[in-house]
């Protein structure tokens, strides 16, 4: 074994730990590894993600980050292509979870994939597409999903706007990063952040109802929406007792008040027998 694939599997596991602690860890950064000093994935629910920003396509064109917006909820991932750790296993947690939506990309939503390493090329981003697209296993428009690149400025104005931070290691040339996802409504502004790489996919079709302002989905999903609440620190979704328990209320107060109407009806029948 080579001396620097030690540090590269250290790294990895670090890099996975550091999934489960999505919160800012500003505090605690001069106690990480230098690799993972700095990382994290911060709130920024209800800001707005510059839309004016240019980025290159995988053929080379340059595209406007707005132009995937107004229309439908986008889901916005970060990676860089070369990565052999934590972006596989992000990309294959997403297209899992897409697979078991009843939503389709390009249709009900968007995808945005974009690589914070300025030296990744269009071609580069061009096969993780075409790898992404075949694992999908789904018809897709060729706006549906896209893979961006971007000069060094351009990614660290989008990442900054979307709180990921991100941080290289010259020893092992080797990016140190969170992992997770961001669904940002149709106008751009940061809805629901979900950590990890692996994501329920009640939780994400919760959140993209919501992004979309009830624009999508089925009445069941809004009475999903309001048994279950989005708790940002963990970025899931949670059961809300108190509306369980009004519910629960409501269910009971009609069935009492049918039963009612029932016995009523019935009497009234009986002296008007007897009568």
């Amino acid at each position: 074994m080579m001396s620097g694939e030690p540090n590269r599997i250290a790294l990895s596991v670090l890099c996975l730990l550091l999934l489960f602690v999505p919160v800012p860890a500003h505090a605690h950064d001069a106690d990480r590894p230098p690799a993972l000093r700095q990382v994290a994935f911060d709130q920024r629910l209800g800001a707005r993600v510059p839309l004016e920003l240019e980025f290159r396509g995988e053929t080379g064109e340059k595209v406007r980050f707005g132009d995937y917006f107004g229309k439908r909820p986008v889901i916005l991932n970060f990676v860089y292509y070369n990565c052999q750790d934590l972006c596989p296993l992000l990309l294959e947690g997403m297209i899992r979870t897409f697979r078991a939506l009843a939503f389709d990309i390009g249709d009900q939503f968007a995808v945005l994939t974009v690589s914070f390493d300025a030296h990744d090329t269009p071609a580069s981003a061009a096969a993780k597409k075409s790898e992404a697209i075949k694992r999908y296993s789904r018809p897709i428009s060729n706006d549906g999903w896209r893979f961006l690149t971007g000069d060094y400025a351009t990614v660290r104005r989008l990442t900054e706007a979307a709180g990921f931070r991100y941080n290289y290691d010259d020893k092992t040339a080797r990016y140190g990063h969170a992992a997770g996802i961001v669904i940002l409504t149709p106008e751009g502004r940061i809805a629901r952040y979900f950590y990890g790489v692996e994501f329920s996919p009640r939780d994400l079709r919760l959140g993209l109802i919501e992004a979309s302002a009830d624009r999508i989905g089925s009445p069941i999903d809004q009475l999903l929406l309001f048994c279950y609440h989005y708790d940002p620190v963990t970025g899931k979704y949670g059961l809300l007792i108190a509306n369980i328990i009004r519910l629960a209320g409501i269910a009971t107060a009609l069935a009492l008040g049918i039963f009612i109407i029932a016995m009523l009806r019935g009497e009234r029948r009986k002296f008007n027998t007897s009568s």
